[in-house]
């Protein structure tokens, strides 16, 4: 009886942590499309003036391009989870604040690697839909209600923790025993962001391709018929 509620006792604080993370990220935390071009650009090569060329570019080094990310926010998440870790149970909350902030830029990166931006109300909505899918919850109720962001994000959020934390639970009880929280939060959050980041990668990876084939399909159509371009 005591196991159980220590466990709905936690799963409650990571519920509460999390939701509170991803809110606090989504209002303050964005990857800048523009300056992330020039990355993509400049750091990794990527021939492109906009991200409307990313649909030329070959898919294999977009996948690259979108593995190195996601090592990139484990190892940052894991040497994150491993200085908070120190504290045990009393520095969960700000260590799951931020690992919401890392998993949602590497997201967001994700998302502008396989040429999606969120610069309007839809694409943001359509970003918190690939959220979703990272975290495994089905919100298919909530979109109907997208075209109003601000009402749809919360939802979102609030279903994203239900759903990390039922997950988590078991796995975040040993962050109570202070020496070993260290090493277990390190791990925790690098397998965190690598599951999120994968599901989240298999999600845009399958609308850009869906996108590509049907710009390809187009294209001899406007060649065989210019006309088509100015209507």
């Amino acid at each position: 009886m005591a196991i159980q509620q220590r466990k709905s006792w936690l799963g409650r604080r990571i519920e509460d942590a999390l939701r509170r993370g991803f809110q606090h990220a989504y209002e303050t935390v964005k990857v800048d499309p523009n300056k992330f071009l020039l990355q993509l650009r400049a750091a990794y090569g990527v021939p492109i003036n906009s991200f409307q060329g990313i649909y030329s570019v070959d898919i294999s080094l977009l996948d690259d391009l979108a593995n190195r990310i996601i090592n990139s926010g484990m190892k940052l998440a894991a040497a994150e989870g491993a200085g908070f870790g120190l504290g045990g149970i009393l520095t969960m909350v700000p260590d799951l604040g931020i690992l919401a902030a890392i998993t949602l830029r590497t997201i967001q990166k994700l998302s502008l690697i396989y040429g999606f931006e969120y610069n309007t109300d839809d694409e943001t909505a359509e970003l918190w839909i690939a959220a979703a899918s990272a975290a495994g919850v089905d919100i298919s109720r909530e979109v109907l209600e997208k075209e109003v962001v601000n009402r749809f994000v919360p939802k979102v959020i609030q279903r994203i923790a239900a759903q990390a934390s039922k997950e988590a639970v078991e796995k975040w009880a040993g962050r109570v025993i202070p020496i070993a929280s260290s090493a277990i939060g390190a791990g925790l959050n690098y397998y965190f962001v690598r599951a999120w980041g994968e599901r989240a990668k298999a999600h845009f990876r399958q609308r850009h391709l869906e996108l590509r084939h049907r710009l390809n399909a187009a294209t001899p159509s406007l060649v065989a018929n210019p006309s088509r371009l100015s209507s």
